[in-house]
Order: structure tokens, then C-alpha cells, then sequence
């Protein structure tokens, strides 16, 4: 064996979501053969770890070298020009942001879960509360230890394998935050670069509601792998998210997907399900502006019980749990198309 007749058998490993073989879309980073040691490596330019459709990959990978006799040894990286001076965040992978166009769509919820539901898979992530006027994920986890710092940076805690960093652990209890935007810009712009955050598969931005000074100050500041977009179901909620959308398009942002919360409520006594704001809202935004729906997730009151007892609902077992587990796999599986897509494009 040597290095293009490993190439010629990984030639017939697909990416699920490009369509073509992983050689031809130039996702194959590099190949090494020792037939002495008896291993191959295989570096892939694989962007989200743990992400169903990646795992799938590095699955075919090894089955279409397993009867070479040679142990395979897998690693992923992405190629990036800049050096680790140049990187904003040089130890994390991938930046996502949730956000929404108005407030009380649950957008903090599905952040929260999005965060838990990755630690769950096995990733190694951090959660951003960046709603610098109303955080509230400290709460919604209950996160009782504040962050650490030495006078230069600050060390975040961790709940549920997830690191944090909130507003409310700079501010007294019950203070207001009253700022104008350069001092936003300014605060964001310090935790960013002052926070510890060490080396994450995902981390997890959740923005404030609208389109003001915060989203455009991260917007300029991160390089944002993408945008999910929570929605509920009824018009207003989804005329508000349409300016979310238009916000990330100005920027060059991918928009990985819109999520729709509040997508029915099942009755427990009967039994029955009722559409209570609507239906099909957040899918029909998201077929017509050609973007993926990440799923529903039904109104129920787990999720606002989870929320004030601080145990993610994704964690749980449940058809709640499992639409959010959905959302999870498919955020994920998204961001690593464009991860793989810029790879390919570039090259």
C-alpha cells in the first residue's frame, strides 16, 4: 500500500451532504503509509466534531481501509491561513450564534440546550450569554460558581461540561445593565478576548433579541461559523426573525437553520394536540428563503421547569428531550457543510 492507493479507495467515501467523494472535494488533508509500523493516517478536512454526518465519514473512512491489514489512524483539521496571532479565538472551532428578531421566541432555551445537547454528544463547548441587557442563562443553569481571573484573564465556570460567561456574572443581583452601545461594544469585545476559554469544538453565542448594537458588534468582531434562527410559529414572531435573517445576509453570515419553538402544545389530561400559535410557521420561513429547518419544538412545561430548575430538557429523556436532540444533530451536521464547503471551494 502507498499513498495513492489509499487515495484510491477513500475515492469511493461520499460526503453525505456535498455529494461527491471526499478526494475529488478536496477533503482529504493528507496520507501517510508505514507499512513498518503498519498504520495509516489519514488527516480529513473535517470542521464539527461529533456531528452525525462527520462521524459517518470518519465511518466510511475506516471501513473502506479496514482490509489493508494497516491500523488507521484518523485525525481532522481544517486549513486556515491565518496564524494563531491573527485567530480571534484561535482555540475554538466553531463560533455559532443564536439569535432571534424578538424577544419571548425562547431563544435563550434553545441556546442553553444547543450547548447541553453538544457536551452530550461529546463535544467540547462554551456558552456565550451575550443578551447583555437581560442575561439570564447563569439562572437557567443554575450556575452558582462565578468565573475566576488571575487580574489579566477570567476563567469560566462549567455546568454540564459547558463553559460560561454571562453578563450577570459582572453585575450585582437585580442591577440593570444601562449602557450605550460603545460601552456594549466595549464589554463584548473584552470577554471575548480576556475569557480563558481553552480549546472548544463549539462555541455558543446567545445574542440579545433584534438587530442592535450586540449582534453588529459580534457580527465584526467573530468569525461566526453561522446564525440559528428561533422562531415560534405565529406572523409576528416571523416577521421579526426575517429581519434576523436580512441582519446575518448584510454580513456574509450563514444562516445554518431556522428553529421553531412553541410548535404545539399536547394536552396531558387528554391527550390532544393543540396548535396554539399556529403551524408550520418556522418551516414555511424556512422554505422560502431556501434555508434548512432545524425542527419544532413543542410547548411544554418541562422546558419552563428545566429552565428554573437549571437541568437542560435535552438531557432528559421524552419527546421534548428528543426534539431538541434533533436541533442539536442537525445544527452540527449543518456547520460542518460549511465548514467542508469552504474546504472544498477553496481549494
Amino acid at each position: 500500500m502507498n499513498e495513492s492507493d489509499v487515495r484510491e479507495r477513500l475515492a469511493d467515501v461520499r460526503d453525505p451532504d456535498l455529494g461527491g467523494d471526499i478526494v475529488s472535494l478536496g477533503l482529504v488533508n493528507d496520507v501517510e503509509v508505514d507499512e513498518a509500523a503498519g498504520t495509516v493516517s489519514v488527516s480529513l478536512a473535517l470542521g464539527a466534531p461529533f456531528s452525525p454526518n462527520e462521524s459517518e465519514i470518519a465511518d466510511d473512512v475506516r471501513e473502506a481501509l479496514a482490509d489493508t491489514g494497516l491500523d488507521v489512524e484518523l485525525s481532522a483539521a481544517i486549513p486556515d491561513d491565518l496564524s494563531a496571532d491573527e485567530q480571534v479565538l484561535p482555540g475554538v472551532q466553531n463560533v455559532i450564534a443564536v439569535a432571534s428578531g424578538k424577544g419571548g421566541v425562547g431563544k435563550s432555551t434553545v441556546a442553553v440546550n444547543l450547548a447541553a445537547g453538544l457536551s452530550e454528544l461529546g463535544a467540547r463547548v462554551g456558552l456565550f450569554d451575550a443578551d447583555v441587557y437581560g442575561p439570564n442563562v447563569p439562572r437557567m443553569v443554575s450556575a452558582e460558581q462565578r468565573p475566576e481571573t488571575d487580574g489579566e484573564t477570567i476563567v469560566p465556570p462549567e455546568r454540564f461540561g459547558v463553559k460560561l460567561m454571562s453578563m450577570d456574572f459582572l453585575t450585582g443581583e437585580d442591577d440593570p445593565v444601562i449602557w450605550r452601545g460603545p460601552m456594549v461594544h466595549k464589554i463584548i469585545t473584552q470577554l471575548v478576548e480576556d475569557v480563558e476559554w481553552g480549546e472548544l469544538d463549539y462555541l455558543v453565542m446567545d445574542l440579545p433579541p433584534g438587530t442592535g448594537d450586540t449582534q453588529l458588534t459580534i457580527l465584526q468582531t467573530l468569525p461566526l461559523t453561522g446564525a440559528v434562527i428561533v422562531t415560534t410559529p405565529q406572523d409576528v414572531a416571523l416577521d421579526d426573525a426575517v429581519k434576523g435573517l436580512r441582519m446575518f445576509g448584510k454580513h456574509d453570515t450563514n444562516v445554518l437553520g431556522i428553529a421553531e419553538n412553541m410548535a404545539g402544545f399536547r394536552c396531558p389530561d387528554c391527550g390532544g394536540f393543540h396548535e396554539i400559535f399556529g403551524s408550520g410557521g418556522g418551516k414555511a420561513l424556512a422554505q422560502e428563503h431556501d434555508l434548512p429547518f432545524l425542527g419544532g419544538i413543542p410547548l411544554d412545561p418541562s422546558v419552563r421547569t428545566g429552565g428554573d430548575d437549571g437541568e437542560p430538557v435535552v438531557l432528559e429523556d421524552g419527546e421534548t428531550a428528543d426534539a431538541f436532540k434533533v436541533i442539536v444533530e442537525n445544527v452540527a451536521n449543518n456547520a460542518g457543510v460549511v465548514r467542508r464547503r469552504g474546504v472544498s471551494d477553496g481549494r
